[in-house]
């Protein structure tokens, strides 16, 4: 079954740095587009990041372009976030996420506290 796995969630600091890793298995990851996903409370879920299937392509949201990089390793079945100048209103559950036909997966996520 489609499993996906999130790691290196934490506190940072306001300025600081931060790398989400996801761990994928139960499809072709090599052929699945893949993206990251944030809920902060209260607040809807957003897209933060997309990256095509061979890593050619990206998309980021307005409030993260020029600060987060998404990358992924299809030898590995790994996807990256990484997040650079932190924002205190960067702070919520970041999720891993793919779409396989009609169904999207997601996995548990990893909160991510920006804060001083």
């Amino acid at each position: 079954q489609v499993t996906l796995v999130e790691y290196g969630g934490g506190l940072v600091q306001p300025g600081g740095s931060l790398r989400l890793s996801c761990r994928a298995s139960g499809f072709t990851f090599s052929s699945a587009d893949m993206s990251w996903w944030r809920q902060a409370p209260g607040e809807e879920r957003e897209r933060v990041a997309v990256i095509a299937w061979n890593g050619r392509s990206t998309n980021y949201a307005d409030s993260v372009k020029g600060r987060f990089t998404i990358t992924r390793d299809n030898s590995k079945n790994f996807v990256y976030l990484q997040m650079n100048t932190l924002r205190p209103e960067d702070t919520a559950v970041y999720f891993c996420s793919t779409a396989q036909g009609s169904l999207k997966y997601w996995g548990k996520g990893a909160l991510v506290t920006v804060s001083s």
